[in-house]
């Protein structure tokens, strides 16, 4: 059989077995090692199997993941994150719309502690929607903000997004958390832009909280300095070349540890819950990525990344238009795809493409990176918006897909921004020092 036609059908088998909710990690194995085996040979797909698993398990690289999810974790059960909450509510709460505008800053900054959406959302859920329900926030806005909000913590650093990318393409860690600091603070300023100015059409959506004091504002800002510092050492440490992003990862972890030990926050019971949350969660990634080195050998044998990008070319378009198709592919995928999920699987096929035209890894990077947020909160997946919904219970999941619409819309323009000045992306990786 041609091997274009076992590639396909394999494909056809992956989608599938997601469709099924066969876990991502699963399917992409099963998928893979019986690719490999059909067209090479079962001794190579085992053989390809123990060299990968244990280059992967061996790669000093990726200590970054669990350090850093443990850096999130720790912070989220000493109560770090809440008073990131408490500082930008302290700050703009009392104005239109302002306790939503303080979730989106109190998601941006837990987004530099823990690279994970899903985190994020869950933690400033609990933390701020009983908040806004207290002062009468529309539903829509509460929740939407919130399963908004939560999907930069895969476009600031550190992100979990941006190491399996760097893993799948050979690109450097370093360089794309440092790229997308910008676009993540872009991002962070249009969903604050989005906010004013649905509170400016429908003033019941949003209405202003108390006023806090001066004296408030700066307890506030105190409590909230410590975690501050600890993005700022561990984020500018890899910008300045202090720190490679391991040892940064490792800083970040320890003064998070640190922090809590010192403030008598993290006892050996709420340490020993997030050591086992970060267990899990970098399980679940170590997987994917073996997985990944198994599908992306059997996609390189059956010729489907040369077959797609042999069509990209003989389209006869301008290389802007290739990526706008790449671009879209992404954005209709990530209504029915898991976002790791899609990136590993996609990665092998378009990259190559992306390569060939001459487009800079990084800068594709982070727009690859926000094309998964944005499936975040895509119909009928949207993990975020199920999150959210597991948190505000009462609320229906239609209500809270239309809340997030528009920060849907907010995240397109922000995509389309990046494609215009690809500058904004790569201003920072450029200036680093090596």
């Amino acid at each position: 059989m041609n091997p274009e036609i076992i590639g396909l059908i394999g494909l056809i088998v992956l989608l599938v077995f997601l469709v099924l909710r066969i876990p991502v990690a699963l399917a992409m194995f099963a998928v893979g090692f019986a690719g490999i085996s059909v067209l090479n040979g079962p001794k190579s797909a085992m053989s390809l199997l123990a060299s990968e698993s244990f280059t992967l398990a061996s790669s000093a690289e990726l200590v970054v993941v669990p350090l850093f999810i443990l850096m999130g974790n720790v912070a989220s059960v000493t109560g770090m994150s809440a008073r990131l909450y408490d500082a930008a509510y302290a700050v703009i709460g009392h104005i239109r719309g302002g306790l939503a505008s303080a979730t989106v800053l109190g998601c941006g900054g837990f987004a530099a502690l823990s690279g994970s959406s899903v985190a994020s959302a869950l933690t400033m859920g609990k933390v701020s929607m009983a908040q806004m329900a207290r002062f009468g926030y529309d539903a829509r806005l509460s929740t939407g903000v919130v399963a908004a909000g939560g999907t930069l913590g895969i476009l600031i650093p550190p992100s979990t997004g941006f190491v399996i990318y760097a893993i799948l393409t050979q690109q450097s860690i370093g360089r794309l958390f440092l790229a997308g600091v910008l676009p993540g603070l872009l991002l962070l300023t249009m969903f604050i832009a989005t906010i004013s100015l649905l509170c400016w059409l429908r003033p019941g959506f949003g209405p202003a909280g108390p006023h806090s004091s001066w004296a408030e504002r700066g307890r506030a800002m105190a409590r909230a300095l410590p975690v501050l510092l600890v993005v700022l050492i561990t984020i500018g440490g890899i910008y300045g070349g202090i720190f490679s992003p391991v040892e940064a990862s490792a800083v970040g972890a320890g003064l998070v540890i640190a922090i809590g030990v010192i403030e008598r926050k993290l006892t050996l019971g709420a340490f020993w819950a997030a050591s086992k949350d970060s267990v899990v969660t970098t399980a679940t990634v170590m997987l994917i990525l073996i997985s990944a080195h198994m599908i992306n050998p059997f996609l390189a044998l059956s010729h489907i990344p040369e077959a797609v990008g042999g069509f990209l070319g003989g389209l006869q378009i301008a290389p802007l238009g290739v990526l706008a198709l790449i671009l879209l592919s992404y954005l209709v995928l990530g209504c029915f795809l898991e976002g790791f999920a899609m990136l590993v699987l996609t990665m092998p096929i378009f990259f190559p493409v992306i390569t060939q035209l001459g487009f800079d890894p990084i800068w594709f990077g982070v727009l690859v990176v926000l094309t998964l947020e944005m499936g975040l909160i895509s119909p009928p997946v949207g993990i975020n918006v199920f999150i959210v919904k597991s948190v505000a219970r009462d609320v229906p999941l239609g209500r809270i897909f239309a809340g997030v619409t528009p920060f849907w819309f907010a995240m397109l323009a922000t995509l389309a921004l990046l494609v215009i000045f690809p500058q904004i992306t790569l201003v920072l990786p450029s200036t680093m020092i090596q």
